[in-house]
């Protein structure tokens, strides 16, 4: 692990271990607008919000609830971020992979990374989810700018591939279509015009979102092992007649969250395998 993690991300663990009952996670997750009821997947046993954690500042957008939530899923220790940062905050993407260097410097090798993106392939059915096998960086920002200790790596195998065999043919059996595809992440936080959305197509881009990208760059920096999967809440602008709003997304976050209760243990289970 790099000394920029130890140094501050280690007092911050033993904050938490001297204010609640600590326990080392197995896997850490990362919940997107909207996802936050997908903890009831698992058996809670401790709840912090952010605030009372060092470095980890009230997130101040709707549907990011700004809770470590430490729970059980398949014999497991999960902890759930239930509540991520944004570029469009005013953060930067070392700012924003704040909760993934806490979880790496508490003993978490396995990240799962979530979000709401909007949906560009139109192969894919909205109200989906989508396992990230790729991601396109366009926010203009990396959060290993900076970073002295070895920050050329390889993102040619971001993602665990290894993890999705599988599972989308066992969703499938089960009535619920999962794809595999690449995520393209912007700064937001307006969404993207019909011409912007043509051109993430023409780069090969099946979703697009506000989030994500920098947090796979610090895990797998980290050497963590990261899988990520896209709920697509709705069109993308220009892939149908209708009016972008927050709300939607979230509204539509809810039917992610039910999913994601069905498909966590699943992936959980694999990944216990892999």
């Amino acid at each position: 692990m790099s000394r920029r993690v130890c140094d501050f991300w280690g007092e911050a663990c033993a904050a938490l271990m001297r204010q609640t009952t600590f326990t080392q996670p197995d896997l850490a997750v990362i919940l997107g607008s909207g996802l936050g009821p997908a903890v009831d997947c698992c058996v809670p046993s401790v709840r912090v919000s952010y605030s009372d954690i060092p470095g980890l500042p009230e997130p101040s957008v709707e549907g990011h609830a700004g809770e470590l939530i430490m729970g059980e899923v398949a014999g497991w220790n999960i902890w759930f971020f239930s509540g991520r940062y944004h570029l469009y905050e005013g953060y930067t993407a070392a700012q924003v992979v704040a909760p993934v260097e806490l979880a790496a410097a508490a003993g978490a090798s396995r990240l799962l990374l979530t979000n709401a993106a909007g949906l560009i392939n139109s192969d894919f059915p909205v109200h989906s989810f989508m396992c990230i096998a790729d991601q396109i960086n366009l926010t203009g920002d990396n959060p290993l700018k900076g970073v002295r200790d070895q920050p050329f790596i390889d993102l040619s195998r971001i993602y665990n591939l290894n993890l999705y065999s599988g599972l989308i043919e066992l969703m499938q059996s089960r009535g619920v279509t999962l794809n595999q595809g690449v995520l393209a992440s912007v700064p937001g936080p307006s969404y993207e015009t019909p011409a912007e959305v043509r051109a993430l197509k023409i780069l090969g881009a099946d979703a697009v979102s506000m989030s994500t990208v920098p947090e796979a760059i610090m895990a797998r920096y980290l050497g963590m092992d990261v899988a990520g999967l896209s709920f697509l809440s709705n069109l993308a602008a220009g892939c149908g007649d209708f009016q972008l709003a927050h709300e939607d997304v979230l509204s539509s976050g809810r039917l992610g969250a039910e999913q994601l209760i069905e498909l966590f243990p699943l992936l959980v289970q694999r990944w216990q395998t892999d």
